[in-house]
């Protein structure tokens, strides 16, 4: 066998350990309109993790069509609790922990396959999100970064309000492509969970002191605040205006948000006067 194709064969078998080390995990309920486009562009994963809160929809049946794919199942309790337990299942070094609504970019999906594990300095990495209504794109959003691939033996979830947030032990570094959050389950689904995270938020800003909390927290307190700034921000802060219907979808979609917030935050003072 030529040189050329032992440097070939080399490349290809690091490769193929590459993406044995990274274990895409996904938590899911009720994702049957989301779960095939995230699943789509993880075909490159020799291994992904599907963590199901017991789905009665067709989630399972589309995540049977993906060779790649384990599908797993535990009643759900809480998003920290379910979160970790995923990880126990991933067998790869690193985890990419991703909701089934993200849908890596292709400038991701190529950074992925390439990254070397053994020469990463960083113990996680965040990535940027464009925010999609439908499959368009829009211009700006409130939906932060967050860390999605980590070195699982340095990073554990634990509770931050009404989710849960990612501990990490080391440097964090940035993935150069993006995720699009693109969810499209029916707006009713959003309701039941938006006042369901609403109830847990609620109480956490309440039992955190002022002092503990960031500046956004600290305007939720106020109750009547919150809703009008979003508005606002949302509409010509980010410029999502400019982005049509879409646009307009999004800023009642969170001005709704904050005000269900602020009901569940009136609701819980009352209990406790």
């Amino acid at each position: 066998m030529a040189l050329d194709d032992d440097d070939y064969l080399r490349r290809q078998v690091l490769k193929a350990i590459m993406r044995d080390d990274i274990t895409p995990l996904i938590l899911t309920f009720n994702e049957a309109p989301n779960i095939r486009r995230t699943l789509e562009r993880l075909q490159w994963a020799q291994e992904i993790v599907v963590l199901d809160s017991f789905s009665d929809d067709e989630t399972i049946d589309i995540v049977r069509t993906f060779p790649n794919a384990r599908f797993i199942q535990r009643a759900f309790n809480d998003h920290t609790s379910q979160w970790n337990h995923g990880l126990q299942h991933c067998s790869g070094q690193w985890v990419l922990s991703l909701d089934a609504d993200y849908v890596l970019s292709e400038e991701l999906t190529r950074e992925l396959k390439s990254f070397d594990p053994q020469t990463a300095k960083c113990a996680a990495y965040y990535a940027r999100f464009r925010y999609c209504i439908y499959g368009r794109a829009l211009r700006g959003s409130l939906y932060p970064p967050r860390a999605v691939l980590f070195r699982k033996a340095c990073c554990r979830f634990v509770p931050d309000g009404h989710t849960q947030k990612l501990s990490i032990d080391g440097a964090i570094g940035w993935l150069r492509g993006s995720i699009d959050h693109d969810d499209r389950k029916p707006l009713s689904r959003w309701f039941w969970a938006q006042d369901r995270y609403a109830a847990l938020e609620a109480k956490h800003l309440l039992e955190t002191p002022l002092h503990q909390l960031d500046a956004r927290d600290r305007i939720r307190r106020y109750i009547f605040v919150a809703p009008a700034l979003v508005f606002f921000y949302t509409l010509l802060g980010k410029g999502l205006i400019l982005d049509g219907w879409p646009g307009w979808y999004y800023v009642f979609q969170r001005t709704v948000a904050e005000t269900i917030l602020s009901l569940r935050l009136m609701e819980e003072k009352w209990k406790s006067s």
